[in-house]
């Protein structure tokens, strides 16, 4: 029988301990959207043609996480707090030191897969440190912190990096965040303890085959069909083997006494509808992301650094709505919170859809900001109402399937979001061009600058038609998530099992 080893029990939570480890998740998330901007530099100083390959940073950075993220559950049950976020911050420190004084391109990227190898399981290890450390009835404040970390690092990314690429050079992006991942890795050595509670797992590594294959193959197919196309051998031939390795890895997960990524979360009915609705919601919060820059970049012409800053209000209101939203939670419960946060996602979604060329700044910055709004009065509810369901063993199973789960949403949403916008694109540039040619006077010859002026209201008016589709088919996506839920249920916290799965009666 499994013994479950000693843990260190708090009178009250361990804040200081929970700032150590938020500064790591901060550093963690921040890097995921951190070299977006930079590519181009990047791509500049090491003398690289194609965009494909300086990619790679972002796209290496993402399959390396998410292949290593299921593991997390089987890392945070089987050692103890204190030197798996040790290891995995000094992990991260080496890959951020490489990258900030990289000499080729071939060392920057081996900085960024050892960055996310390190980075992989800080979020999941805070998260289960704060479901432990507070009351099931007030998980929701402390769960809307960890929102904080979550969206507001990614978000303010894009923008930090284009300030410093216009400033600076590409490698203080790394320089940067260095110093703060040591600051985190002392103050772990210095002050942190062992929390979660922990038994003897084994491993199996065949999951761990199969989820590299499964996962990873999603991730790489569908991150690269956007440039490489759905037709492309690497884009179908990856997402197939991925998903037979996928399927594989589920087979064997519920077939296994001490699973990998024990699956079973998915028999508590309510955290299967917040997985659900978190990962549709990923969906449309990813490929806003993309979209939105798009246009601000591509239709309107306006600098990185400024479209950058014209996301930042959207940003910063998420990041002070995560903890509010987490006290609305816990007063409230789930779904009237996620009903009216995805009612206002939704119509500024539409909203977003009646883009034009000449839309004001302000038109733009509102509307945006209203559905960072609306996303986040429904992510971290949501997520943290589907916990509250799982005994405290299963946690981090639960917090590692989150977290794989959405990533492979955002993927796969933006893959095909894009696609869908590169393909009304280019129908709406034949219509166009077309319709000039068919109005066109024949009578009159136009000078070749006239056709390249001809040439680029085409592209901008057609490049504009497909961003405002693709957001209505976001709007779409975001009106199932919204009818998913009004059958939200608050979890019943008056039972509850503690980590070896005896019921306790809340006193």
């Amino acid at each position: 029988m499994e013994q479950t080893k000693d843990v260190k029990t708090f009178q009250k939570p361990p804040y200081l301990m929970i700032a150590v480890l938020f500064v790591g998740a901060f550093v963690a998330f921040l890097n995921n959207t951190l070299l977006n901007v930079a590519l181009p530099s990047i791509m500049t100083a090491f003398d690289i043609k194609d965009y494909s390959t300086v990619q790679w940073l972002a796209t290496g950075y993402m399959l390396v996480s998410g292949v290593l993220v299921p593991t997390s559950a089987y890392l945070i049950t089987k050692f103890r707090t204190r030197p798996l976020f040790i290891l995995s911050m000094a992990i991260f420190v080496i890959g951020t030191a490489l990258a900030s004084f990289a000499p080729s391109f071939s060392f920057l990227l081996a900085g960024r897969m050892i960055q996310a190898a390190g980075a992989a399981t800080m979020a999941p290890i805070l998260m289960n440190v704060m479901l432990i450390s507070f009351p099931v009835e007030k998980r929701g404040q402390a769960m809307g912190m960890f929102g904080l970390v979550m969206v507001l690092a990614p978000a303010i990314g894009p923008t930090l990096s284009g300030w410093i690429v216009e400033h600076y050079d590409w490698s203080v992006l790394f320089k940067m965040i260095l110093p703060i991942a040591v600051l985190s890795l002392l103050l772990a050595v210095w002050k942190l303890e062992d929390v979660l509670p922990n038994r003897d797992a084994k491993i199996d590594i065949l999951s761990i085959v199969l989820s590299t294959i499964g996962f990873g193959g999603l991730l790489y197919g569908f991150s690269t069909a956007s440039s490489a196309g759905w037709s492309a051998v690497e884009v179908w031939g990856t997402i197939t083997v991925g998903a037979i390795g996928l399927a594989w890895f589920i087979i064997r997960q519920f077939r296994l006494e001490q699973p990998l990524l024990d699956l079973r979360i998915y028999t508590y009915p309510s955290y299967a509808l917040a997985s659900v609705v978190s990962m549709v919601l990923s969906v449309a919060m990813f490929s806003g992301m993309i979209l939105t820059p798009a246009y601000v970049q591509s239709v309107r012409g306006i600098e990185p650094f400024e479209a950058g800053l014209m996301m930042l209000p959207g940003a910063i209101v998420m990041g002070i709505m995560s903890p509010i939203t987490g006290k609305l939670f816990d007063r409230f419960g789930p779904r009237i919170l996620a009903v009216v946060g995805l009612t206002i996602t939704t119509l500024a979604t539409i909203g977003l859809g009646y883009l034009e060329v000449d839309s004001t700044y302000l038109f733009i910055i509102s509307v945006y900001t209203i559905r960072m709004l609306g996303i986040s009065m429904v992510m971290m509810p949501i997520m943290t109402n589907g916990l509250n369901a799982l005994p405290n063993r299963l946690n981090p199973h639960g917090t590692a399937m989150n977290n794989t789960a959405q990533q492979v949403a955002g993927a796969i949403g933006t893959a095909v979001l894009v696609t869908v916008f590169n393909s009304h694109t280019k129908t709406r540039a034949a219509e166009i061009a077309a319709d000039m040619q068919a109005n066109a006077s024949s009578a009159v010859q136009p000078t070749a600058e006239q056709i390249a002026q001809a040439q680029a209201q085409v592209m901008q008016q057609a490049m504009l038609d497909g961003i405002t589709y693709s957001f209505f088919v976001a709007a779409a996506v975001t009106v199932v998530a919204l009818i998913l839920a009004l059958f939200i249920k608050r979890v019943d916290i008056t039972k509850r099992e503690d980590f070896t799965g005896a019921v306790q009666e809340k006193k």
